[in-house]
């Protein structure tokens, strides 16, 4: 019975050593094969922009001409 529990405990701890090392190739894998490669790594950078608009507030047009009744 120990020894299922030891090869559990080993199995476990290796796919936890997976699961980390490939979310750390995930997160710095393009950085290390440019380095493998001897090129420079880019980074975009990304800024955020405000912009700004102003809305023209235009007055109520009103009707200046007299109504008359229909003839």
């Amino acid at each position: 019975m120990i020894a299922a529990l030891g090869t559990l405990a080993f199995l476990t701890t290796l796919w936890l050593l997976v699961v980390v090392g490939a979310a750390v190739l995930e997160e710095s894998g393009a950085k290390i094969a440019a380095a493998l490669k001897g090129k420079p790594v880019y980074r975009q950078i990304q800024v955020p922009v405000r912009v700004r608009t102003r809305v023209a507030v235009q007055k109520p047009m009103r009707a200046k001409a007299r109504w008359r009744a229909a003839a």
